[in-house]
């Protein structure tokens, strides 16, 4: 689940990415074009029985990202906002954030 919420001044957008507990044993990662694609750069933490983190995000931008769950698998997030095919034959989830 993702959730967007405006500073406001709505010049930063707080999107907190939210996964089922059961998704992952150990870790899941947030991994897109906000962090370059670095799978240590924004790990979840388990909280009230799901995986969430929130990051601060720039409004008017649309990202790629995908979820790596325990540093072997990869998933796409079932409410984002629409999917693009990568390069690799798959599909990242893609998160748009308006104005």
């Amino acid at each position: 689940m993702i959730e967007k919420k405006f500073t406001p001044k709505r010049t930063i957008c707080k999107v907190t990415f939210r996964v089922p507990e059961e998704w992952a044993e150990r870790e899941v990662s947030v991994v897109g074009d906000f962090n370059e694609w670095d799978t240590e750069a924004n790990k979840l933490e388990q909280k009230n029985g799901s995986w969430e983190i929130t990051l601060r995000l720039t409004p008017q931008t649309e990202y790629r990202f995908r979820y790596l769950l325990d540093g072997e698998r990869w998933a796409n997030d079932d409410s984002a906002d629409g999917y693009a095919t990568n390069p690799y034959g798959t599909e990242d989830s893609l998160l748009i954030i308006g104005s």
